[in-house]
């Protein structure tokens, strides 16, 4: 990312939505005027847009070249990657990010920056009142309770796209898949302090909404990814071994039981699908432990490879 030399930067990453670009950002440019928010730009992030949208980006490029900048991937390679784009390219003191689908309201942007000079490093939107249809809300309220279980951050809307941030704090940020949702997650790992504001949402009056079940199903293998990185990366011990330990004493003792049943009793147990469960759930807690003791093992020769050769070389 530069080093900052504008006072704001918007981040706006669009896929096929042609038709909202130019009034967002009318609407932002009029807030920010209006607030006297100081010098901005609007990054816009073309994620392989099949319509017009890249022609309305070039044509608001030419009218506006002192606010607008945008870029183009060659085909669709997600949220995510479109997000981390524009933050290489921000120069902005401070970074808002928005979806392009006018559901977001521009004017908020002023309680956002007001939030961050509170003190805190991001600060994420709460759409409290969606106006999306049960297709998109419920898989989304799934999503937000399972997220905030598994990381212990405790926000409402991690799926959002209305988020402000401070630009130290998102230089690091290495986004992919479906990573985007759980950016507030990998800052307050960081020790970034997170927070959030409720916002209006608009309904949707043009494009069709990219969200649902099967977003759902891949932003819920990413945030297993998640929290094995922000909580294990340094233990992973911790995580497979735990999940070993499980499984290996469950195996334990079905086949205990079992064999006290054929010694005391002469069950027959060896065709019963128990017993080979037993010895399944057995051998997989032998391999989970052993992969957390060689992740063990990597971790401290890593970091003792990393501690030596920043040691100075004295005589």
């Amino acid at each position: 990312m530069p080093e900052p030399s504008l006072q704001l930067s918007v981040v706006v990453p669009l896929c096929n939505e042609g038709a909202t670009l130019t009034p967002l950002f009318e609407q932002i440019k009029a807030v920010v005027e209006a607030k006297n928010l100081g010098s901005f730009e609007v990054i816009f992030v073309d994620d392989g847009s099949t319509d017009d949208s890249w022609e309305q980006l070039t044509r608001l490029k030419q009218v506006h070249p002192e606010h607008v900048s945008a870029l183009r991937f060659r085909r669709n390679y997600g949220k995510a990657a479109a997000l981390s784009s524009g933050f290489a390219e921000a120069k902005g003191e401070i970074v808002i990010t928005m979806d392009a689908d006018l559901q977001d309201e521009p004017a908020e942007i002023p309680s956002f920056i007001a939030k961050l000079n509170e003190g805190y490093d991001c600060v994420s939107g709460w759409k409290q009142l969606r106006q999306d249809p049960l297709g998109k809300t419920l898989p989304s309220k799934v999503f937000n309770w399972a997220t905030a279980a598994a990381s212990g951050v405790k926000i409402h809307d991690f799926n959002c796209g209305f988020k402000a941030y401070r630009a130290d704090s998102i230089k690091s940020l290495d986004l992919y898949g479906e990573l985007h949702r759980y950016i507030p997650v990998l800052l307050a790992a960081e020790g970034y302090s997170i927070t959030e504001i409720p916002v209006e949402h608009h309904r949707r009056t043009h494009g069709v909404s990219k969200y649902g079940w099967t977003r759902l199903l891949k932003g819920g293998l990413d945030l297993i990814t998640v929290v094995v990185l922000t909580r294990y990366l340094k233990r992973p011990g911790h995580f497979f071994g735990g999940f070993g330990l499980l499984s290996g004493s469950i195996g334990f003792i079905i086949l205990a039981t079992l064999s006290v049943q054929k010694l005391f009793w002469q069950i027959n147990i060896g065709g019963r699908p128990l017993f080979f469960l037993g010895i399944l759930l057995l051998l997989l807690g032998i391999q989970l432990f052993s992969i957390g003791l060689i992740g063990e093992l990597i971790n401290y020769h890593s970091h003792r490879a990393r501690r030596l050769s920043n040691r100075p070389n004295i005589k």
